[in-house]
């Protein structure tokens, strides 16, 4: 518990909302900028790279960050995160290439490993239980809203001042938040000590950046039966076998198997992989939608992805009041409804489709994923104390990290074949083949619209519109195991006004 009072508690939290609007809003930048970026850099086939990039460093950081934390103290590694985040937004402001950006992006993840779980960590320790409920839920609630900025001032900028500065903005709310933190919060110097799994880290990243290589490369750069993509996949086998051996072996590991013996962090942790990568999808492919079928410019994009996020402040918010109401299973039951339905909308989606269908769909999943932000931090640190909530926050952190990854690059993947299929069947017939046309990704601005023949424009909007669509109905084999997790979920819920059982902390009693 911190040593503050009421004063210096209020900058502490303003403190921690900055750099978890700092860190939620880079990416919903990043992503209404990516047509322009793509269009300036190239790489239509290889932007997925900059989210992936970003997402491997994230879940490379968070777990050991996580655990660093326990060890150490929550202050000094949250001001490190913030430091090596804003130095990884210059160089990524820097970028001269997709290749560049992509290798920026992991700096910036590597920071950001660290931000966003001991933020919430540092909630837990500074809040008692009855609080933590509307805690949680502002912190997801800005969390949301700094998706709602994110979008149009990430469009405003790309549009008057170019995209690097999406990056650039970064810095003065990264230095705010490491003065107020750096002057405000004053921790309690008794941490546990605790040896860090290197070994098991390393092994879990390098299976995962196997498979991202071997499900991209393969199939385009090189054959499925080849030589580089049948190693990335041993490679992959090889390092998780490693990996598991090592977890079942060190006396602290990385992602502690013996907490997921704990039915509602192993359930809440499933959830938060799948929300992850159904999440990602639709803050991808929406604004590419905009711009590419519509037309938009990024400043469209970004309007068109804000009712979502207007959705999501409006789960957060409810997700954290009704924390101490009623169960953590029945508020997701309510969350996965939304979010079924928006994603199954969303893949209804055509060219003709008026932007009114496209705002009501946004904001329907908005409202789904929206209960998760605040839900799923309560739920997998419920039964932790002290001595083990950064682990058991970071390791929440690492799986919805590890679900927008792994999302990202499948879906990525579907929707790049998706694409190339439809625009052979667009031009089969007509004496042109797809190749001839061009790069799609000159359809994402409109100034390079205007240099292509209506008819053309209109064929390659059709085949992006049914290759973004088919992608969010693919995503909802995703999202339908997110809900037999749910299902799952025990009916515990945080209770305030009871005595909890012995060797439990306080609020954490279970059932109803």
């Amino acid at each position: 518990m911190i040593q503050s009072n009421s004063r210096s508690l209020r900058f502490i939290v303003a403190g921690l909302l900055l750099g978890i609007l700092m860190s939620a809003m880079d990416n919903t930048i990043v992503t209404t900028a990516m047509g322009t970026i793509v269009s300036d850099l190239g790489g239509m086939d290889q932007f997925v790279w900059v989210t992936s990039a970003y997402m491997v460093a994230v879940m490379a950081g968070t777990p050991i960050f996580g655990k660093l934390s326990d060890m150490y103290g929550r202050k000094r590694f949250y001001i490190f995160g913030i430091v090596v985040f804003l130095l990884g937004s210059i160089l990524c402001g820097l970028a001269g290439s997709i290749t560049q950006l992509s290798l920026f992006r992991v700096i910036q993840g590597i920071g950001g490993g660290a931000l966003m779980p001991i933020a919430f960590t540092i909630i837990f320790d500074i809040f008692p239980p009855k609080s933590r409920g509307k805690a949680t839920g502002l912190f997801g609630a800005v969390f949301g809203l700094s998706s709602i900025v994110g979008p149009l001032l990430g469009a405003f900028i790309t549009d008057h001042l170019g995209w690097n500065w999406v990056f650039y903005i970064n810095v003065p709310v990264g230095i705010v938040s490491f003065i107020l933190i750096m002057a405000f919060y004053k921790e309690s110097p008794n941490h546990l000590k605790q040896r860090i799994d290197w070994f098991g880290a390393i092994t879990l990243v390098g299976a995962i950046v196997c498979l991202m290589f071997a499900l991209e490369l393969g199939g385009e750069t090189y054959a499925w039966d080849s030589a580089q993509i049948l190693g990335l996949f041993a490679g992959f086998a090889v390092l998780l076998i490693a990996f598991l051996l090592i977890e079942r072996k060190v006396a602290e590991p990385v992602i502690s198997f013996d907490m997921f013996k704990v039915r509602l962090f192993a359930t809440s942790n499933g959830v938060a992989l799948f929300y992850g990568a159904v999440f990602i999808v639709a803050t991808v492919y929406i604004p590419i939608f905009v711009q590419g079928v519509y037309g938009g410019t990024a400043t469209n994009s970004g309007l068109i992805l804000m009712p979502m996020m207007i959705g999501s402040v409006i789960g957060a918010q409810s997700g954290g009041l009704l924390s101490t109401r009623t169960s953590f299973r029945r508020i997701m039951l309510m969350s996965i409804i939304f979010f079924l339905a928006g994603i199954l909308l969303l893949g209804t989606l055509n060219s003709d489709s008026p932007r009114t269908l496209l705002t009501i769909y946004s904001v329907v999943t908005g409202i789904g994923v929206g209960f998760s932000f605040s839900t799923l931090n309560l739920s997998g640190i419920h039964h932790f104390d002290t001595r083990q909530r950064g682990s058991a926050t970071s390791t929440i952190t690492f799986m919805r990290s590890l679900g927008m990854t792994l999302g990202i690059t499948i879906f990525g993947i579907i929707q790049r074949n998706l694409l190339s299929d439809q625009m052979t069947k667009a031009f089969a017939g007509s004496g042109q083949s797809a190749a001839s046309i061009g790069n799609p990704q000159n359809a994402l601005t409109p100034e390079n619209r205007k240099q292509i023949p209506e008819a053309v424009l209109h064929k390659i909007s059709d085949a992006m519109a049914t290759s973004i669509a088919h992608t969010f109905l693919w995503s909802l084999i995703a999202a339908g195991a997110a809900a037999l997790f749910i299902l799952l979920m025990p009916n515990d819920r945080v209770l305030v006004n009871k005595q909890a059982p012995a060797g439990q902390p306080a609020a954490t009693v279970s059932g109803e």
